[in-house]
């Protein structure tokens, strides 16, 4: 059992004045059967009501919005997590997927459906040099994870948030989400049921790749113990270190921000991570996000904006 206290700081800074900011947020650690949220608290510039719902897929999901111009916007998410995974290796399971054929659950099935990709001949290479015939799901599982931790690189900065499963096969670099959505193509190709999660990894002594910061890893679901998680990045079952924000199809489903605002400016992410906990210890990740390329129209009106401003302050 662990206890972490967690807060994730997610501050965006705009060039010039934007207005009409609209936001929808996944911050809310999950409630499970392993993990109880003893304490949660979110801050937001301006403090703008919060509506709260459920997604499809159980997450807790926030929607506001900031009308009054501004050049900053900072959401500050606050948790105090107590973690319990008792096993850390699931139980022995001779599940098949032709056992899963009997589930006729839809969300199941929705789970099952692989993405349309041009490399899905890659995919299903993988999949036969893994030999997944009669094999159990959790074997299936474990050698695709294992697959990924082995051929893939773990490489900071190469990719984004809109980086293709395609994309990702071609360099074979990449993070945990990157990682996480070849598991996904891996396991829904051999029809297991898998879903996306997002969430923390907290540092131990092993020094885990991407601890201390937003993670990423993946679930599979057996009719004998539910949904497992993997995480591919680090070749492991998930462990109590690992703290559960949402869950869903793939990254889009779980993002943590997302939003749009009126005004033509350039924006800027940062995230910052700290993670404490019981004993004093104390663990901090910055990281400047990629976020999309603006298109080419929209890049000649900012530069033609910023080029105005530079005149007006010359002839000052």
């Amino acid at each position: 059992m662990a206890i972490f206290k967690i807060v994730h700081i997610t501050k965006y800074q705009y060039n010039r004045p934007i207005k009409e900011s609209i936001n929808e947020i996944r911050l809310f650690p999950h409630h499970f059967d392993n993990q109880d949220v003893l304490q949660y608290q979110l801050l937001i510039t301006n403090n703008p009501e919060v509506e709260i719902s459920q997604d499809y897929f159980g997450n807790r999901v926030g929607n506001f919005n900031t009308l009054e111009a501004h050049t900053e916007m900072t959401i500050e998410s606050r948790m105090l997590v107590r973690v319990n995974h008792s096993l850390k290796i699931p139980e022995i399971d001779y599940t098949t997927v032709k056992d899963l054929v009997k589930e006729k659950s839809i969300p199941l099935l929705r789970l099952c459906y692989p993405e349309t990709i041009k490399k899905q001949n890659e995919i299903n290479t993988i999949l036969d040099e893994i030999n997944c015939i009669d094999k159990p799901i959790i074997e299936i599982a474990q050698q695709c994870n294992q697959y990924i931790f082995t051929n893939f690189t773990y490489t900071k900065g190469i990719t984004n948030i809109e980086t293709t499963v395609d994309e990702i096969l071609e360099i074979r670099k990449g993070v945990c989400q990157d990682f996480a959505h070849v598991l996904l193509q891996l396991l829904r190709t051999a029809g297991i049921p898998s879903r996306y999660v997002s969430g923390y990894i907290c540092p131990n002594e092993s020094g885990l790749r991407g601890e201390g910061a937003t993670h990423a890893w993946v679930e599979i679901y057996t009719p004998k113990q539910g949904w497992l998680g993997l995480d591919p990045t680090n070749n492991i079952w998930t462990m109590d270190n690992h703290v559960k924000l949402s869950v869903g199809r793939n990254f889009y489903d779980c993002t943590p921000v997302k939003g749009t605002f009126k005004g033509l400016s350039r924006q800027t992410l940062s995230v910052c991570v700290s993670i404490g906990y019981e004993d004093g210890r104390h663990f901090e990740d910055i990281n400047d996000v990629q976020l999309e390329e603006v298109s080419i129209e929209l890049q000649e009106q900012l530069d033609y904006i910023e080029l105005l401003q530079q005149q007006r302050q010359q002839q000052q």
